[in-house]
């Protein structure tokens, strides 16, 4: 109760630009959370999908293949997915194979990144904030001794006290958000390795097919 009281103090005597500090930090801990549950389900299974698919390939089983990318989630099995169907159908070409493996990477890739813009805005906008909180609370300082006509550490403690909450409310808010996207970019950078890696493993199936059983010459 304690706690819940000194942090609504602190807000209090903030001033108003505490108020776009807290929707800042309400957004990015909103897209903290959405992203960190997106990017986990994108991960989970990746690297044991890729060997499976690449196992039934080995096999001739591609419609197994299919099944097992269909039924697991992530931008690698919507690489491998893609891929596959077309090897199935047997009538695309591999250039055709290749153009549909990179759309639906550049589709996943763009889904991975989405909220990022907005942990990224929110690190550097929020010490911004922060800082106009400061320039605010020392304005509001010299306007106490301008109205006073002295100098009165009473005077000036209200606007000095703005100054430091809101500056380090922003830092409060950015560091964590900064660390949050870094780590985000990190996570997807590793996706894109294994998106990479799952479109390499298509491609070699279908080089394995033409070299077995003439998928280059029925696909054209």
């Amino acid at each position: 109760m304690d706690t819940s009281y000194e942090l609504m103090t602190l807000f209090r005597d903030g001033g108003f630009m505490m108020y776009p500090l807290i929707l800042c930090s309400l957004l990015a801990v909103g897209v903290i959370i959405a992203k960190a549950w997106t990017l986990s389900v994108a991960h989970r299974e990746s690297q044991k999908l890729l060997v499976d698919i690449e196992e039934l390939g080995l096999t001739g089983h591609v419609d197994s293949a299919l099944e097992r990318a269909e039924s697991t989630r992530g931008p690698v099995a919507a690489i491998l997915h893609s891929g596959l169907l077309r090897v199935r159908e047997s009538r695309h070409s591999s250039t055709d194979i290749q153009k549909s493996i990179s759309v639906t990477g550049a589709i996943e890739l763009d889904f991975l990144e989405r909220g990022l813009p907005v942990l990224a805005t929110v690190a550097s906008v929020a010490p911004m904030l922060g800082f106009l909180g400061t320039v605010i609370g020392m304005i509001l300082a010299f306007q106490a001794i301008e109205i006073a006509g002295q100098v009165d550490p009473s005077l000036v403690a209200s606007g000095i006290k703005v100054a430091l909450i809101t500056t380090a409310a922003g830092l409060t808010i950015a560091i964590p958000v900064n660390v949050a996207y870094n780590f985000f970019v990190t996570r997807i950078d590793r996706l894109i390795g294994d998106m990479e890696e799952g479109s390499q493993a298509v491609l070699d199936l279908i080089y394995r097919l033409e070299g077995s059983s003439g998928y280059g010459r029925a696909a054209s």
